[in-house]
């Protein structure tokens, strides 16, 4: 439901699933609150163009959870870039996140060199996942 949300690049859509207070490391940043992971994400999204996210739950404990990740985007010179990241997240009595922290590396790639191709939007079923492609 995470990946789905953030492939829909709707900041609104995403910041539903956060506590109001939500603190989030996202590299060098720190955000706190609805307003500003709105803010974050929409500026995120317009300067990480064609967007396609893939996560896979690496381990979980009690109301904890890492994730590892990778997405790929292109910036307004057209250069492609796949990210790779972490996450661990802490969810509250409700389900909803209170803390997020990601820890990212982005690698520019050609554009032949991508393997997330599915239209904008949530990945399909039958895409194959982080591990079956290798990442």
């Amino acid at each position: 439901m995470a990946e789905d949300a953030w492939n829909s690049r709707d900041p609104d859509r995403v910041v539903l699933a956060y506590t109001a207070d939500s603190a989030w490391r996202n590299r060098a940043e720190f955000i706190v609150g609805h307003d500003a992971i709105r803010t974050f994400l929409k500026t995120k999204w317009e300067r990480e163009r064609e967007y396609r996210l893939v996560k896979e739950v690496w381990a979980f404990h009690q109301n904890r959870i890492a994730v590892r990740f990778a997405y790929e985007w292109h910036d307004a010179n057209g250069q492609w870039h796949r990210s790779y990241g972490n996450e661990n997240w802490e969810f509250d009595q409700t389900g909803r996140m209170r803390q997020r922290i990601a820890s990212i590396n982005d690698l520019p790639i050609a554009a032949a060199d991508r393997k997330f191709h599915w239209p904008l939007g949530r990945r399909p079923d039958d895409h194959a996942g982080l591990t079956a492609l290798g990442l």
